[in-house]
This record gives structure tokens, C-alpha cells and sequence, in this order.
């Protein structure tokens, strides 16, 4: 699976083009499942997902032209077989995995059965915030909210990195380069900070920032 892991969406043309770069064909001509699972385990979540279904959440993902568009709703999937939904997911050219709560949506994302399935997927996967930082091996305490059954912050590690999102955002006050430092030095792997302009490329493993805007690594 090809991955795009981006803080805000979307949101600039450099991001858009490693999108298209990654479909191997237009965004038009790209039918995409929209899973907004994440962002119910914030306050406001029902609000939100109806924005991000409907292209008002301010971070571009089901709004860019999109061919056609489906909802996977991950907390519904293990009440149905998987000849319902298996098919469906493994012909899609993209899904796009809405942020809100990274442990919330690991949590569904095992519990359905996506997340064994991601790593044989042919299709691109488009995180937004939590949908980023659920590939990585874990968030860090930082951004532990919801709290799992069985505790902790461990995440699908898909990736070797971790990701802090929303760097020097207007509206999250403690997204700080500062306060992205001290979480870093509690990782135990490389670590990117990265704002709404940045997204991290991810095809066979190898790695490359795609950025209008200001990120930085942290290594161990």
C-alpha cells in the first residue's frame, strides 16, 4: 500500500500532485472510501464527521473531485460479514482515514479486520491527523486521550516513524516546535513534527516530505 500522511489534508498543490503521482491517474477519474471513524472520540465528533463527509472540515480530503465516493464506517464492521465490505475495499483506488483520535481509530481499525488487511492493499491511503499517525509504532503521551482496553499508546507500526501533527496551528496553542521537542525525546524511533502544509510519501518503504510548509525530523 502507498501511503500519504498528511497533518491537514489536501492542502496545497505539491501535496495534490504526490497524490496524483501516487493514484497514477486524475483524481476524477478516482473512486475513494471515506472513513471518518477517528474523529467521533472528540468532542463534537458527530458534527465533524458530517464536515469531513461533506467537504467543510477546512483540511481538503472527500472535496477534491473525486469520481465517486463511499463511507466505511470501521465500528460497523465487525457486526457484518466480510464479503460485504472486503471486496469493495481491495478495488478502491484510495481510502481516506479522517483524524480525531489515533487510539480510538487503532482500536476500530483492528477490530474490523482493516488493519490486516492494509499491508496487501494496491490502493493509496490518505491519513488526515490521527488517520497519519495511526501507522506509526506509537503516538506518545502526548497525544493519549481516548484510552483503550488494555491501556498504553501503541499504534499499527506500519511505518518506523512517528508523526506530530498541526505544528504551530492557530487554533492548538500547545502545538509547539517546543512541546514537538519534548515529545520526541520520549520516542523511541525517528520522529517528524509537521504542519498543516506538509505530508509524508511512503511507497515500499522509502520515505520522502512533501512540503510547502515547516517540519523538522528528530532522530534517536
Amino acid at each position: 500500500m502507498k501511503l500519504l500522511l498528511t497533518s491537514g489534508g489536501i492542502s496545497n498543490k505539491s501535496i495534490r500532485d504526490a497524490l496524483v503521482d501516487m493514484l497514477d491517474k486524475p483524481i476524477e477519474e478516482s473512486n475513494a472510501l471515506c472513513i471518518p471513524t477517528a474523529v467521533y472520540a472528540i468532542p463534537g465528533g458527530a458534527w465533524n464527521a458530517w464536515k469531513f463527509l461533506n467537504g467543510q472540515s477546512g483540511a481538503p480530503m472527500c472535496e477534491v473531485g473525486w469520481k465517486s465516493m463511499g463511507v466505511l464506517e470501521l465500528s460497523a464492521l465487525p457486526s457484518l460479514g466480510k464479503e460485504h465490505w472486503v471486496p469493495m475495499v481491495k478495488e478502491i483506488d484510495v481510502l481516506l482515514v479522517d483524524g480525531g483520535d489515533p487510539l480510538y481509530l487503532n482500536y476500530w481499525m483492528k477490530q474490523s479486520g482493516l488493519a490486516e488487511l492494509l499491508p496487501s492493499l494496491d490502493s493509496v491511503y490518505v491519513g488526515l491527523s490521527a488517520g497519519s499517525m495511526v501507522m506509526a509504532p506509537n503516538i506518545g503521551e502526548f497525544f493519549v486521550n481516548w484510552t483503550p482496553p488494555n491501556g498504553g499508546d501503541e499504534t499499527l507500526n506500519l511505518v518506523d516513524f512517528a508523526m506530530f501533527p498541526h505544528l504551530k496551528h492557530e487554533m492548538l496553542p500547545y502545538n509547539t516546535m517546543a512541546n514537538a521537542e519534548k515529545w520526541a525525546a520520549g520516542m523511541q524511533g525517528p520522529a517528524y513534527a509537521m504542519d498543516d502544509q506538509t505530508a509524508i510519501k511512503v511507497i515500499d518503504g522509502e520515505v520522502e516530505v512533501v512540503s510547502e510548509g515547516q517540519w523538522k525530523l528528530f532522530t534517536p
